[in-house]
């Protein structure tokens, strides 16, 4: 279940429009809302686009888009690739309905509260994963999210962990780097054992024969 949404201006972390599932009670929510807060703060015009950050019994999931931070709490249950499929429709209505405004320098916090009718409608959509349409999506091509950014909201928080894309970026090439010197190393190896096999084969087998012509 999507439990609340943030729309955030992505260069000063504006608030645009925001939405919560007011059917239940929020007191839980209080904790995840704040480190949304933080999630938020960290998220600059080098951060990954789009990422999930897991917390106790609930996700993280955002997008940057267009000079927007769309976010959204939901229960750990939900399926992600809905929950960016989400995301991403908030985008293409709001990039529609207020895009030519949001780069406005007088804006006021929550200028475009209105936008929630459309959030909340969006929601009930979304809310059951199982309907048919919800299972259609996730059953489509359209969103990948294999190649999404996961973090654990305690590294992200509280052990210095980025959202950085080059951060990430650099970390994936020290992956790759130490796998293609291991598959290096190994193929060396392999080149000098079929060089000198051949070499250590005969050598084998000119000892065996002296063995056997002359020492046996």
């Amino acid at each position: 279940m999507i439990r609340s949404t943030t729309i955030v201006r992505l260069n000063d972390k504006l608030p645009l429009a925001a939405s919560t599932d007011d059917s239940q009670d929020q007191g839980d929510l209080a904790k995840y809302t704040a480190e949304e807060k933080e999630i938020i703060r960290k998220l600059n015009e080098t951060s990954e686009p789009r990422a999930s950050i897991e917390s106790g019994p609930y996700n993280h999931h955002y997008l940057i888009a267009n000079g927007v931070i769309y976010i959204t709490i939901c229960e750990k249950s939900y399926p992600r690739k809905l929950a960016f499929t989400y995301l991403d429709e908030l985008d293409r209505e709001f990039i529609n309905s207020y895009g030519h405004r949001i780069g406005q320098p007088d804006l006021r916090p929550f200028a475009f509260i209105n936008f929630d009718n459309f959030i909340q409608k969006t929601k009930r959509v979304y809310e059951d994963s199982r309907t048919s349409v919800n299972l259609d999506k996730l059953n489509s091509e359209l969103q990948d999210v294999t190649r999404v950014m996961t973090k654990n909201i305690e590294d992200l928080l509280y052990r210095g962990d980025s959202l950085d894309r080059m951060t990430n970026l650099s970390s994936s090439l020290r992956a790759e780097s130490s796998k293609y010197r291991k598959a290096a190393k190994q193929i060396n190896f392999d080149a000098m054992i079929r060089q000198y096999a051949p070499v250590v084969g005969a050598s084998l087998i000119f000892v065996f024969l002296v063995y056997w012509i002359f020492l046996r």
